[in-house]
């Protein structure tokens, strides 16, 4: 669900630089002119220009487009003082695991293991029917004391491989509720998070070619 992936914060390479989500969209916006941005709630944009008459100029970072649209279909995202670029982290501790990305989905509580399995065997029953056109992401899990950083690879023959393979998605570790790995099989690893503004919550669901005890 595309909702459940905006539980964390975007980042992605834009020119050659780490720009950082600054908004997220709370409405659906749908283009009437060629200059215009679509927009679906929930997703991470970087404003570039707020222009006057409370229109935002803005790079959509879940599709790759710029466009504009009127201000109040965003609000600006809010970040911890050590999230922000430039300040010094509480340590320099890191983390990095390879696994295969399979997916996300709402869950109904913020924490407990049959939350976390139920949501795998949702995930995996989706996966078992999209497999063959939509396989697995490789990515890179980053584990710090800021929080989870997810660096998803795409495959070269994707559509917005360019986009996607670039940006990263960003999970506080406030917003981290629960994590844990499947009981029988200790391959399948999950977190739980929740919505920086909502009462819902996400699990994103991993799997490690070795055991993620």
């Amino acid at each position: 669900s595309p909702g459940a992936e905006s539980f964390g914060l975007f980042s992605c390479m834009i020119n050659g630089e780490e720009q950082e989500q600054t908004h997220r969209a709370v409405f659906r916006f749908v283009p009437r002119h060629a200059d215009e941005l679509e927009l679906e709630v929930d997703d991470p944009l970087l404003v570039e220009v707020q222009a006057e008459d409370y229109w935002y100029e803005a790079y959509n970072m879940r599709t790759g487009d710029r466009g504009i649209f009127p201000a109040y279909y965003a609000i600006e995202v809010t970040k911890d003082p050590d999230h922000v670029t430039g300040t010094k982290p509480l340590s320099d501790w890191v983390d990095q695991f390879r696994v295969k990305f399979l997916g996300s989905v709402q869950v109904p509580y913020h924490k407990g293991n049959d939350v976390l399995c139920a949501a795998m065997q949702k995930i995996a029953t989706t996966r078992r029917l999209t497999v063959h056109f939509n396989p697995p992401s490789s990515c890179v899990l980053e584990i710090s004391v800021r929080g989870v950083k997810i660096a998803v690879k795409a495959d070269d023959s994707k559509e917005h491989s360019k986009v996607v393979n670039k940006c990263s998605h960003f999970f506080q570790l406030k917003n981290i509720s629960f994590c844990g790995y499947h009981p029988k099989n200790n391959k399948y690893f999950g977190f739980i998070t929740k919505h920086p503004a909502d009462h819902r919550f996400a699990c994103h669901v991993f799997v490690s070619e070795e055991s993620t005890k």
